[in-house]
């Protein structure tokens, strides 16, 4: 066994099953850190919050995900279908990438690099340029000018 991890395609399988791992790691933390969100949320409000999915609530989340993925996808008659298809999927790969240089051990990170905390501030700086491309791509008569995009990217800042 050891003799198949040394190899290319060892390598590659230790390297997907750590990347799948670190995002599942991160999909549950932001399912709990949505719930307990609404249920501080409810509690400020004075309501229940969250309780009909699941047990006490905990699979509203997971709800409201499936209904997004399911949900028809509406492009604009002019939007600019490949740059406004992929201004999402920039932002999720960049926010993804962050943490790939965090140690979640003393010996399992995914990318051991000696500028890790200049990497994330790096890679964090690059989200703002799917919200850019999210704007560029709509395309509307009422952007002449490309103002819209970078107030849009200032929120950011």
């Amino acid at each position: 066994m050891n003799e198949f991890f040394s190899t290319n395609l060892g390598v590659a399988v230790i390297l997907l099953g750590q990347t799948l791992a670190v995002v599942g790691f991160v999909m549950i933390s932001l399912l709990f850190l949505v719930y307990g969100d609404r249920k501080i949320w409810a509690a400020v409000q004075m309501r229940r919050g969250p309780n009909v999915v699941g047990l006490f609530g905990l699979l509203q989340t997971v709800a409201d995900a499936l209904k997004y993925v399911v949900k028809e996808i509406v492009i604009p008659a002019g939007a600019d279908r490949p740059v406004f298809i992929l201004a999402p999927l920039v932002s999720f790969v960049l926010a993804m990438l962050a943490w790939a240089v965090i140690p979640f051990n003393a010996t399992w990170v995914l990318a051991d690099i000696n500028v890790a905390l200049l990497f994330v501030f790096a890679v964090s700086s690059l989200e703002v340029y799917g919200v850019i491309m999210g704007r560029l791509g709509l395309q509307l008569e009422i952007s002449l000018s490309r103002l819209p995009a970078l107030c849009s990217a200032d929120d950011f800042l």
